[in-house]
Protein backbone atom coordinates (compact mmCIF):
# COMPACT_ATOMS: atom_id res chain seq x y z
CA UNK A 1 0.00 0.00 0.00
CA UNK A 2 2.58 2.44 1.12
CA UNK A 3 4.31 1.27 -2.43
CA UNK A 4 1.55 2.19 -4.14
CA UNK A 5 0.93 5.69 -2.58
CA UNK A 6 4.88 6.59 -3.14
CA UNK A 7 4.35 5.55 -6.76
CA UNK A 8 0.96 8.17 -7.50
CA UNK A 9 3.08 10.65 -5.71
CA UNK A 10 5.61 10.32 -8.30
CA UNK A 11 3.49 10.74 -10.66
CA UNK A 12 1.52 13.88 -9.37
CA UNK A 13 5.07 15.11 -9.30
CA UNK A 14 5.92 14.19 -13.11
CA UNK A 15 2.43 15.81 -14.25
CA UNK A 16 2.65 18.94 -12.51
CA UNK A 17 6.24 20.22 -12.38
CA UNK A 18 4.70 23.80 -10.96
CA UNK A 19 2.69 23.88 -8.11
CA UNK A 20 0.33 26.87 -6.55
CA UNK A 21 0.46 30.09 -7.18
CA UNK A 22 3.40 29.71 -10.01
CA UNK A 23 0.93 27.56 -11.99
CA UNK A 24 -2.09 29.68 -11.41
CA UNK A 25 0.12 33.02 -12.03
CA UNK A 26 1.52 31.08 -15.54
CA UNK A 27 -2.28 29.91 -16.60
CA UNK A 28 -3.75 33.29 -16.28
CA UNK A 29 -1.49 34.55 -19.24
CA UNK A 30 -2.43 31.11 -21.32
CA UNK A 31 -5.04 31.76 -23.94
CA UNK A 32 -8.30 30.48 -23.24
CA UNK A 33 -7.92 27.34 -26.16
CA UNK A 34 -4.76 26.05 -24.15
CA UNK A 35 -6.62 25.62 -21.12
CA UNK A 36 -8.64 22.92 -22.47
CA UNK A 37 -5.92 20.39 -23.02
CA UNK A 38 -4.46 21.74 -19.62
CA UNK A 39 -7.06 21.30 -17.08
CA UNK A 40 -6.99 17.55 -18.04
CA UNK A 41 -3.43 16.67 -17.27
CA UNK A 42 -4.64 16.10 -13.65
CA UNK A 43 -6.76 17.12 -10.88
CA UNK A 44 -4.02 19.64 -9.59
CA UNK A 45 -3.64 21.30 -13.08
CA UNK A 46 -7.44 21.62 -13.58
CA UNK A 47 -7.59 23.39 -10.08
CA UNK A 48 -4.55 25.68 -11.60
CA UNK A 49 -7.14 26.49 -14.82
CA UNK A 50 -9.86 27.46 -12.38
CA UNK A 51 -8.03 29.62 -10.21
CA UNK A 52 -6.32 31.39 -12.99
CA UNK A 53 -9.86 32.31 -14.45
CA UNK A 54 -10.40 34.04 -11.34
CA UNK A 55 -7.24 36.16 -11.58
CA UNK A 56 -7.77 36.54 -15.43
CA UNK A 57 -11.16 36.31 -15.92
CA UNK A 58 -12.86 34.63 -19.19
CA UNK A 59 -13.96 38.22 -21.57
CA UNK A 60 -16.36 37.40 -24.44
CA UNK A 61 -14.71 37.08 -27.82
CA UNK A 62 -14.88 38.83 -31.13
CA UNK A 63 -15.13 36.90 -34.19
CA UNK A 64 -14.62 38.29 -37.61
CA UNK A 65 -15.73 35.69 -40.54
CA UNK A 66 -14.06 36.54 -44.34
CA UNK A 67 -16.47 35.45 -47.09
CA UNK A 68 -15.00 34.79 -50.75
CA UNK A 69 -17.40 36.98 -53.06
CA UNK A 70 -17.11 33.60 -55.66
CA UNK A 71 -17.34 30.60 -53.90
CA UNK A 72 -19.90 31.68 -50.73
CA UNK A 73 -19.04 28.59 -48.56
CA UNK A 74 -15.47 29.42 -48.61
CA UNK A 75 -15.58 31.19 -45.25
CA UNK A 76 -12.40 31.79 -42.82
CA UNK A 77 -12.70 32.22 -39.22
CA UNK A 78 -10.78 34.24 -36.50
CA UNK A 79 -11.49 35.49 -33.34
CA UNK A 80 -9.70 37.97 -31.11
CA UNK A 81 -9.49 36.71 -26.62
CA UNK A 82 -9.07 40.03 -25.05
CA UNK A 83 -8.42 38.25 -21.80
CA UNK A 84 -4.66 36.67 -23.40
CA UNK A 85 -4.59 39.62 -26.24
CA UNK A 86 -4.60 36.74 -29.18
CA UNK A 87 -5.86 36.26 -32.07
CA UNK A 88 -7.31 33.03 -33.16
CA UNK A 89 -7.56 31.10 -36.50
CA UNK A 90 -10.61 29.03 -36.35
CA UNK A 91 -10.53 25.68 -38.80
CA UNK A 92 -14.05 24.74 -38.67
CA UNK A 93 -15.90 21.93 -40.83
CA UNK A 94 -17.59 23.95 -43.94
CA UNK A 95 -20.85 26.14 -44.15
CA UNK A 96 -23.92 25.17 -46.23
CA UNK A 97 -24.11 28.14 -47.24
CA UNK A 98 -24.95 29.74 -50.70
CA UNK A 99 -25.19 33.32 -50.43
CA UNK A 100 -24.24 36.02 -48.54
CA UNK A 101 -23.37 36.37 -44.90
CA UNK A 102 -24.21 39.31 -42.98
CA UNK A 103 -24.11 39.85 -39.05
CA UNK A 104 -26.62 41.88 -36.88
CA UNK A 105 -26.87 43.61 -33.50
CA UNK A 106 -23.15 41.52 -32.47
CA UNK A 107 -24.25 38.16 -31.80
CA UNK A 108 -26.50 37.28 -34.84
CA UNK A 109 -25.03 36.08 -38.16
CA UNK A 110 -27.57 35.72 -41.37
CA UNK A 111 -27.80 34.79 -44.80
CA UNK A 112 -30.61 35.27 -47.15
CA UNK A 113 -32.00 33.94 -50.71
CA UNK A 114 -35.34 33.46 -52.72
CA UNK A 115 -35.50 29.92 -50.99
CA UNK A 116 -33.54 29.82 -47.33
CA UNK A 117 -32.72 31.73 -44.73
CA UNK A 118 -29.66 31.01 -42.42
CA UNK A 119 -28.76 32.03 -39.01
CA UNK A 120 -26.53 31.07 -36.56
CA UNK A 121 -26.55 32.41 -32.74
CA UNK A 122 -24.01 29.83 -30.82
CA UNK A 123 -21.14 31.24 -29.41
CA UNK A 124 -18.66 30.56 -31.63
CA UNK A 125 -20.98 30.62 -34.53
CA UNK A 126 -20.27 26.92 -35.93
CA UNK A 127 -23.61 26.19 -35.72
CA UNK A 128 -26.48 27.17 -38.44
CA UNK A 129 -30.02 26.64 -38.95
CA UNK A 130 -31.65 26.66 -41.94
CA UNK A 131 -35.66 27.60 -42.82
CA UNK A 132 -37.40 28.73 -45.75
CA UNK A 133 -37.27 31.95 -46.49
CA UNK A 134 -39.90 34.64 -45.31
CA UNK A 135 -42.79 35.34 -48.05
CA UNK A 136 -41.30 38.82 -48.49
CA UNK A 137 -38.33 38.45 -50.82
CA UNK A 138 -35.59 41.35 -49.51
CA UNK A 139 -31.89 42.06 -50.30
CA UNK A 140 -31.24 44.21 -47.25
CA UNK A 141 -33.58 43.82 -44.12
CA UNK A 142 -32.98 44.57 -40.66
CA UNK A 143 -32.70 41.16 -38.76
CA UNK A 144 -32.54 40.95 -34.93
CA UNK A 145 -32.30 37.82 -32.73
CA UNK A 146 -34.35 38.41 -29.76
CA UNK A 147 -34.86 35.14 -27.59
CA UNK A 148 -36.09 32.24 -29.94
CA UNK A 149 -37.71 34.36 -32.24
CA UNK A 150 -35.85 36.29 -35.81
CA UNK A 151 -37.52 39.48 -36.40
CA UNK A 152 -36.21 40.35 -40.49
CA UNK A 153 -38.30 43.89 -41.04
CA UNK A 154 -37.78 46.44 -44.05
CA UNK A 155 -35.23 45.78 -47.29
CA UNK A 156 -38.00 44.60 -49.68
CA UNK A 157 -37.55 44.22 -53.26
CA UNK A 158 -38.78 47.22 -55.50
CA UNK A 159 -41.40 44.70 -57.05
CA UNK A 160 -42.99 43.93 -53.32
CA UNK A 161 -46.07 45.86 -52.45
CA UNK A 162 -44.62 46.47 -48.76
CA UNK A 163 -40.89 47.07 -48.82
CA UNK A 164 -41.78 48.11 -44.85
CA UNK A 165 -42.94 44.40 -44.36
CA UNK A 166 -42.06 42.95 -41.12
CA UNK A 167 -41.69 38.89 -40.36
CA UNK A 168 -41.14 37.04 -37.23
CA UNK A 169 -39.46 33.27 -37.17
CA UNK A 170 -40.61 31.89 -33.76
CA UNK A 171 -38.21 28.76 -33.76
CA UNK A 172 -40.55 27.20 -31.23
CA UNK A 173 -43.25 26.61 -33.64
CA UNK A 174 -41.11 26.83 -36.66
CA UNK A 175 -43.67 29.36 -38.11
CA UNK A 176 -43.22 32.61 -40.18
CA UNK A 177 -45.50 35.43 -38.13
CA UNK A 178 -46.66 38.65 -40.34
CA UNK A 179 -46.02 41.49 -37.99
CA UNK A 180 -47.17 45.41 -38.03
CA UNK A 181 -44.98 46.70 -40.65
CA UNK A 182 -41.91 49.51 -39.92
CA UNK A 183 -43.13 53.10 -39.22
CA UNK A 184 -43.60 55.06 -42.73
CA UNK A 185 -41.16 57.48 -42.10
CA UNK A 186 -38.23 54.95 -42.68
CA UNK A 187 -39.39 54.10 -45.92
CA UNK A 188 -36.43 55.77 -48.02
CA UNK A 189 -34.21 54.26 -45.52
CA UNK A 190 -35.58 50.81 -44.23
CA UNK A 191 -32.62 48.87 -45.60
CA UNK A 192 -29.72 47.38 -43.00
CA UNK A 193 -27.52 50.01 -45.19
CA UNK A 194 -28.79 53.27 -43.32
CA UNK A 195 -30.03 51.70 -40.36
CA UNK A 196 -28.61 50.04 -37.00
CA UNK A 197 -30.13 47.24 -34.88
CA UNK A 198 -29.66 46.80 -31.40
CA UNK A 199 -31.64 44.25 -28.67
CA UNK A 200 -32.34 45.16 -25.21
CA UNK A 201 -34.78 44.09 -22.37
CA UNK A 202 -36.87 41.82 -25.03
CA UNK A 203 -36.81 44.92 -27.30
CA UNK A 204 -35.54 45.05 -31.04
CA UNK A 205 -34.13 48.94 -31.19
CA UNK A 206 -33.83 50.32 -34.92
CA UNK A 207 -31.97 53.69 -35.25
CA UNK A 208 -31.64 56.02 -38.47
CA UNK A 209 -27.70 56.58 -38.19
CA UNK A 210 -28.03 59.85 -40.06
CA UNK A 211 -30.67 61.32 -37.90
CA UNK A 212 -30.72 59.09 -34.93
CA UNK A 213 -34.45 58.43 -34.95
CA UNK A 214 -34.87 55.74 -33.01
CA UNK A 215 -37.99 53.50 -32.80
CA UNK A 216 -38.28 50.06 -31.17
CA UNK A 217 -40.56 46.80 -31.79
CA UNK A 218 -42.55 44.99 -28.89
CA UNK A 219 -41.77 41.04 -30.23
CA UNK A 220 -44.73 39.90 -27.87
CA UNK A 221 -46.94 42.39 -29.30
CA UNK A 222 -45.29 42.26 -32.64
CA UNK A 223 -46.19 46.57 -32.58
CA UNK A 224 -43.74 49.38 -33.11
CA UNK A 225 -43.08 52.59 -30.82
CA UNK A 226 -41.74 55.79 -31.54
CA UNK A 227 -40.62 57.77 -32.86
CA UNK A 228 -37.43 58.39 -30.33
CA UNK A 229 -34.50 61.13 -30.71
CA UNK A 230 -31.14 59.86 -29.79
CA UNK A 231 -28.66 61.44 -31.39
CA UNK A 232 -27.04 62.87 -29.12
CA UNK A 233 -25.19 65.79 -29.90
CA UNK A 234 -25.83 68.16 -33.18
CA UNK A 235 -22.14 67.83 -34.38
CA UNK A 236 -22.91 64.15 -34.70
CA UNK A 237 -23.16 63.56 -38.35
CA UNK A 238 -23.19 59.16 -38.33
CA UNK A 239 -24.41 57.54 -35.18
CA UNK A 240 -24.93 53.95 -34.29
CA UNK A 241 -26.28 52.15 -31.26
CA UNK A 242 -25.58 48.85 -29.68
CA UNK A 243 -26.11 46.96 -26.14
CA UNK A 244 -23.65 47.28 -23.03
CA UNK A 245 -25.00 45.17 -20.09
CA UNK A 246 -28.25 44.59 -21.34
CA UNK A 247 -28.69 48.25 -21.20
CA UNK A 248 -28.54 50.86 -25.01
CA UNK A 249 -25.33 52.89 -25.67
CA UNK A 250 -25.18 55.32 -28.72
CA UNK A 251 -22.06 55.80 -30.66
CA UNK A 252 -21.38 59.09 -32.46
CA UNK A 253 -18.50 60.41 -34.95
CA UNK A 254 -18.90 64.58 -34.64
CA UNK A 255 -17.87 66.83 -37.12
CA UNK A 256 -18.54 65.82 -41.36
CA UNK A 257 -17.20 63.07 -43.62
CA UNK A 258 -14.09 64.52 -44.10
CA UNK A 259 -13.28 65.82 -41.28
CA UNK A 260 -14.21 63.88 -38.13
CA UNK A 261 -13.47 65.62 -34.78
CA UNK A 262 -14.44 63.23 -32.48
CA UNK A 263 -16.10 59.37 -31.17
CA UNK A 264 -17.95 59.54 -28.39
CA UNK A 265 -20.09 56.46 -26.40
CA UNK A 266 -23.35 57.82 -24.69
CA UNK A 267 -25.07 55.19 -22.67
CA UNK A 268 -29.39 55.79 -22.80
CA UNK A 269 -30.78 56.49 -19.52
CA UNK A 270 -34.26 55.94 -18.04
CA UNK A 271 -37.58 55.08 -20.33
CA UNK A 272 -37.39 56.22 -23.95
CA UNK A 273 -39.68 59.17 -24.41
CA UNK A 274 -39.88 62.09 -26.98
CA UNK A 275 -37.17 63.49 -25.88
CA UNK A 276 -33.89 64.69 -27.69
CA UNK A 277 -31.32 62.73 -27.54
CA UNK A 278 -28.93 65.39 -25.02
CA UNK A 279 -31.77 64.19 -22.47
CA UNK A 280 -31.89 60.97 -22.67
CA UNK A 281 -28.13 59.84 -23.54
CA UNK A 282 -25.10 60.70 -20.79
CA UNK A 283 -21.71 61.11 -22.19
CA UNK A 284 -19.85 57.75 -21.42
CA UNK A 285 -16.38 57.64 -23.16
CA UNK A 286 -14.21 59.64 -25.70
CA UNK A 287 -12.28 58.46 -27.86
CA UNK A 288 -8.70 59.50 -27.48
CA UNK A 289 -7.62 62.08 -30.81
CA UNK A 290 -4.89 60.14 -31.78
CA UNK A 291 -7.01 57.25 -32.15
CA UNK A 292 -9.52 58.74 -34.46
CA UNK A 293 -7.15 60.06 -36.83
CA UNK A 294 -6.00 56.47 -37.03
CA UNK A 295 -9.62 55.01 -37.53
CA UNK A 296 -10.18 58.20 -40.26
CA UNK A 297 -8.02 56.61 -42.57
CA UNK A 298 -4.08 57.11 -43.63
CA UNK A 299 -2.52 60.72 -42.44
CA UNK A 300 -6.31 61.24 -41.26
CA UNK A 301 -7.18 62.54 -44.38
CA UNK A 302 -9.63 59.79 -45.54
CA UNK A 303 -13.44 59.95 -45.39
CA UNK A 304 -15.55 58.56 -43.07
CA UNK A 305 -18.73 58.11 -44.57
CA UNK A 306 -20.00 55.66 -41.43
CA UNK A 307 -18.57 54.01 -38.15
CA UNK A 308 -19.48 50.14 -37.63
CA UNK A 309 -20.01 49.18 -33.65
CA UNK A 310 -19.89 45.63 -32.20
CA UNK A 311 -20.97 45.63 -28.42
CA UNK A 312 -19.99 42.27 -26.65
CA UNK A 313 -20.20 42.20 -22.90
CA UNK A 314 -17.92 45.19 -21.67
CA UNK A 315 -16.40 45.97 -25.15
CA UNK A 316 -17.32 48.43 -27.51
CA UNK A 317 -15.29 47.38 -30.77
CA UNK A 318 -15.67 50.56 -33.30
CA UNK A 319 -14.11 50.09 -37.16
CA UNK A 320 -14.48 52.45 -40.42
CA UNK A 321 -15.91 49.90 -43.13
CA UNK A 322 -13.44 52.22 -46.01
CA UNK A 323 -10.32 51.17 -43.42
CA UNK A 324 -10.56 47.72 -42.21
CA UNK A 325 -7.35 47.48 -41.30
CA UNK A 326 -7.91 48.32 -37.99
CA UNK A 327 -10.61 48.84 -34.86
CA UNK A 328 -10.43 50.31 -32.03
CA UNK A 329 -11.53 48.61 -28.74
CA UNK A 330 -13.24 50.17 -25.40
CA UNK A 331 -13.50 48.26 -22.38
CA UNK A 332 -15.65 50.09 -19.88
CA UNK A 333 -15.57 49.31 -16.44
CA UNK A 334 -18.11 48.78 -14.08
CA UNK A 335 -17.47 51.65 -12.35
CA UNK A 336 -17.67 53.94 -15.12
CA UNK A 337 -13.76 53.94 -16.26
CA UNK A 338 -12.36 52.79 -19.32
CA UNK A 339 -9.39 51.61 -21.65
CA UNK A 340 -8.89 52.27 -25.23
CA UNK A 341 -6.22 50.30 -27.56
CA UNK A 342 -6.07 49.54 -31.55
CA UNK A 343 -6.34 46.44 -33.07
CA UNK A 344 -4.94 45.08 -36.02
CA UNK A 345 -7.77 43.21 -37.86
CA UNK A 346 -5.74 39.93 -38.59
CA UNK A 347 -8.47 38.34 -41.14
CA UNK A 348 -7.66 42.12 -43.36
CA UNK A 349 -3.98 40.78 -42.78
CA UNK A 350 -3.91 37.80 -44.34
CA UNK A 351 -5.88 39.01 -47.49
CA UNK A 352 -9.57 39.28 -46.24
CA UNK A 353 -9.80 42.95 -47.78
CA UNK A 354 -10.85 41.70 -51.13
CA UNK A 355 -13.64 38.98 -49.06
CA UNK A 356 -16.16 39.81 -47.51
CA UNK A 357 -15.30 40.69 -43.91
CA UNK A 358 -18.16 40.41 -40.78
CA UNK A 359 -17.75 41.00 -37.72
CA UNK A 360 -19.86 39.66 -34.49
CA UNK A 361 -18.31 37.87 -31.31
CA UNK A 362 -20.05 35.76 -28.50
CA UNK A 363 -19.62 34.65 -24.77
CA UNK A 364 -17.00 31.91 -25.54
CA UNK A 365 -16.41 29.23 -22.44
CA UNK A 366 -13.97 25.97 -21.75
CA UNK A 367 -17.52 23.99 -22.31
CA UNK A 368 -18.03 26.14 -25.93
CA UNK A 369 -14.28 25.13 -26.92
CA UNK A 370 -14.39 21.67 -25.71
CA UNK A 371 -17.83 20.73 -27.55
CA UNK A 372 -15.82 22.49 -30.38
CA UNK A 373 -12.84 20.21 -30.59
CA UNK A 374 -14.88 17.11 -30.20
CA UNK A 375 -16.85 18.67 -33.21
CA UNK A 376 -13.46 18.83 -35.46
CA UNK A 377 -13.00 22.09 -34.62
CA UNK A 378 -9.33 23.10 -34.08
CA UNK A 379 -7.98 26.80 -32.76
CA UNK A 380 -4.70 28.01 -33.74
CA UNK A 381 -3.14 30.57 -31.66
CA UNK A 382 -1.93 33.18 -34.84
CA UNK A 383 -0.03 35.73 -32.43
CA UNK A 384 0.33 37.49 -28.75
CA UNK A 385 1.06 41.38 -29.17
CA UNK A 386 1.18 44.37 -27.19
CA UNK A 387 -1.62 46.75 -28.57
CA UNK A 388 -1.18 50.40 -28.01
CA UNK A 389 -3.35 51.38 -25.30
CA UNK A 390 -4.56 54.42 -23.86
Amino acid sequence: MEKEMKVEEHKEEKEAPFHGDVLEAILSHVPLVHLVPARRVSKAWKHAVSTSLQLNPIKPWLTVHAQNPRAHHVITSHAYDPRSRAWIQIHAPPIKISSTIRSSHSTLLYAISPKRFSFSVDNLHLQWHHVPSPSVWRVDPVVACVGSRIVVAGGACDFEDDPLAVEMYDADSSDWIRCQSMPAILKGSSASTWLSVAVAEEMVFVMEKNSGVTYSFNCGAGIWSGPYQLRPDDGVFCCVIGTLRNRLIVAGAIGDEENVKGVKLWKVNGELGFGSGEHWCEELAVMPDEMVVKLQGEYGCGVMTSITVTTVGDFVYVGNPSEPEEMVVCEIGEGGGCEWWRLRNAVVEEGGRMQRVVVCGGDVGLEDLQRAVSDNCGFVVKEIKMDIEK
